[in-house]
């Protein structure tokens, strides 16, 4: 009944309920929500991946960061508005089963996984590298600290939801001091003309280095999707929703400090980096923030640095095992997934999808083993892929429940995505237009090769799970709303 009193939330309909979100606890607070918000945004995207981007196409990535943040918004935006009018563990999955029937589901679900899947792969490469960069861990093979990695973040995921909710606080608390202590550190650089690494801070670091865009302007269009890869995570406050006290209420907080964050932390923290050190003192294989800290001259000031990004790489990884088990299981409810995804444990977690999602992440121990140089560009183009599927799929769904109510058939709530359904569109075409640019280069020409090989496991997986989908299974996934608001009964 709050919801149909809250005035956020839609008040003409009735709302479905998802079976899939029966059995967790509510127990994440507005502090794990804001936090949740925050450190989904910010990730190895931005602490490893920015530095061989700059080192890639220069200053001219700021603008890629500020293009892909707006759109970043809007789909979390057109989330939001979904989740408001039903907050669920399943989020867009469980969303796109409602408007868009199994086959959105499918899609959707197994878009997320992928997305997610390989995430967890880049994070325990990123894991391994930052710690090869002490002495005492580079006689380790880069597997071995990775399959660690793994299976730290996997023991911790299959505790409640609440030392989650707790570890991925504090996880993302470090982070943004790290970022808040590097930009104030960075503007003294410059303002004061500070020497950093053999270089003045300022201006000339980019005038007399090539200029804004010393690969040329063309290069913002292939920069993109690793960019996108830093803002994959935003959606993970859709999931998180599901298992919040009071999501209605604090949902539009965290979405809407969303678009600041994203302009203050990325945009600025790459503008800055672009100042500080000529984009040719950047690298693909270490974090820029420790490439600067190491630059100013404090003594172990480097080795915090790695601490703190280290942490960032293990947030996204108990992040990325959290959302995917929470997925896999709203699919494996419905059929779409194996069964072992279903059930939860004894701490109401999804022990079986997340278990399913750390096996996975041998696959990306084995290139830990065997591609050691390029295992983080692989993956991490591959899972930009995957996010810009799953954020599409998501402004999908959105259109279709918009299409609901100009039907009539539904309400929109008082939180809605701006422009919409036209910034829909634009969302759509600029996603699907930074997937096509990346078969210029080499690297994305290869990633396109897996990304097909993907879609025809997905196709054919389809083909065989449709028939465990009857025609009645949606009265076990969803209780349709055909009844009044008092007559519906919580999922049990």
């Amino acid at each position: 009944m709050s919801q149909q009193t809250d005035p956020l939330a839609s008040t003409a309909f009735p709302v479905a309920h998802d079976k899939g979100d029966a059995g967790y606890s509510k127990e994440l607070k507005n502090r794990h929500l804001q936090m949740i918000a925050i450190g989904g945004s910010i990730g190895t995207g931005l602490f490893l991946g920015a530095g061989g981007r700059l080192a890639q196409g220069g200053a001219i990535l700021i603008v890629a960061y500020a293009i892909c943040g707006a759109f970043a918004f809007l789909m979390v935006r057109a989330l939001g508005e979904l989740a408001i009018r039903r907050p669920s563990s399943g989020a867009f999955v469980s969303y796109a089963r409602e408007f868009l029937g199994e086959k959105g589901a499918y899609i959707t679900g197994w878009f997320f996984f992928l997305d997610w899947a390989v995430t967890v792969m880049a994070d325990i490469t990123a894991v391994a590298l930052y710690l090869h960069y002490w002495g005492a861990f580079r006689s380790v093979p880069q597997w071995v600290l990775a399959l660690i990695a793994l299976a730290l973040v996997f023991v911790l995921n299959m505790l409640n939801v609440k030392m989650f909710g707790e570890a991925e606080f504090w996880f993302a608390l470090i982070k943004v001091a790290a970022i808040i202590s590097f930009m104030l550190v960075a503007i003294w650089a410059i303002i004061s003309g500070a020497e950093v690494g053999g270089h003045t801070a300022g201006l000339d670091n980019i005038t007399q280095h090539g200029g804004f865009a010393p690969a040329g302007i063309g290069v913002v269009l292939t920069l993109t999707l690793g960019v996108v890869f830093a803002f994959g995570g935003t959606e993970m406050v859709g999931v998180a929703a599901g298992e919040a006290e009071d999501a209605i209420a604090v949902l539009p907080k965290a979405i809407n400090s969303m678009i600041l964050r994203i302009f203050v932390f990325y945009v600025g923290s790459v503008l800055l980096m672009a100042f500080v050190l000529p984009y040719t003192s950047y690298s693909k294989n270490e974090s820029p923030f420790v490439t600067f800290f190491s630059g100013i001259g404090v003594p172990h000031a480097g080795d915090i640095i790695q601490v703190v990004v280290l942490t960032a790489a293990l947030s996204s990884l108990n992040a990325g095992l959290y959302a995917t088990g929470r997925t896999l299981r709203s699919m494996a409810v419905a059929g779409e997934a194996p069964g072992l995804a279903a059930g939860l444990n004894k701490h109401q977690v999804p022990a079986g999808a997340i278990a399913i999602t750390s096996a996975l992440g041998l696959v990306g121990v084995a290139l830990n083993a065997f591609l050691a140089e390029d295992a983080f560009n692989i993956v991490m183009n591959l899972a930009g892929i995957g996010i810009a599927g799953t954020w599409v799929a998501i402004l999908v769904t959105h259109l279709a429940f918009l299409k609901r109510v100009d039907q009539g058939l539904e309400e929109r709530p008082a939180y809605r995505m701006p422009g919409a359904p036209y910034s829909n569109y634009v969302a759509i075409a600029f996603f699907a237009l930074i997937v096509i640019a990346n078969v210029q280069q080499p690297e994305g020409r290869w990633t396109l090769a897996l990304f097909g090989l993907v879609i025809v496991m997905m196709v054919a997986g389809w083909y065989r799970v449709r028939g465990r989908i009857r025609s009645d299974l949606l009265d076990h996934v969803l209780d349709e709303a055909t009844t009044g608001p008092d007559d519906e009964q919580k999922p049990q």
